[in-house]
């Protein structure tokens, strides 16, 4: 497992962990049962706080993406597909408006974006 932690974001520190290892469950770099770091040797791997790494984990827990087993550590829990599915159609609303913004800064109107969708998708066919 790997984690960048970039001290210039914006983003509290823990957020990034959150973010880095939902994202590595939900693109099966992290599978289910797979053990995750000690929250002691994470902390010292990025050195940082334990309380940091710990509402990191809390965090993924309470979004069912790990469960804790105590005194045996933090797994990655099973994938729960509506929530998979939530997790995509988020990731999918962020992109369609930056579609949108961009659309607006060209000057397109909504009907020829679809058709620039149509024309992508027929290319794929």
């Amino acid at each position: 497992m790997t984690i960048f932690i970039d001290n210039r974001s914006g983003a509290p520190i823990y957020e990034q962990i959150y973010e880095q290892i939902r994202d590595q469950i939900l693109r099966n770099v992290l599978t289910e049962g797979e053990a995750l770091p000690s929250i002691r040797n994470l902390a010292k791997d990025l050195r940082i706080s334990v309380i940091t790494t710990k509402r990191a984990y809390e965090e993924l827990e309470a979004s069912g993406l790990i469960y804790t087993l105590p005194g045996k550590g933090s797994f990655v829990a099973a994938k729960n597909e509506e929530l998979l599915r939530e997790e995509h159609l988020r990731e999918l609303e962020g992109h369609l408006e930056a579609v949108r913004k961009l659309a607006l800064l060209c000057g397109m109107s909504r009907d020829e974006v679809i058709g620039l969708f149509d024309l992508l998708e027929e290319e794929q066919e």
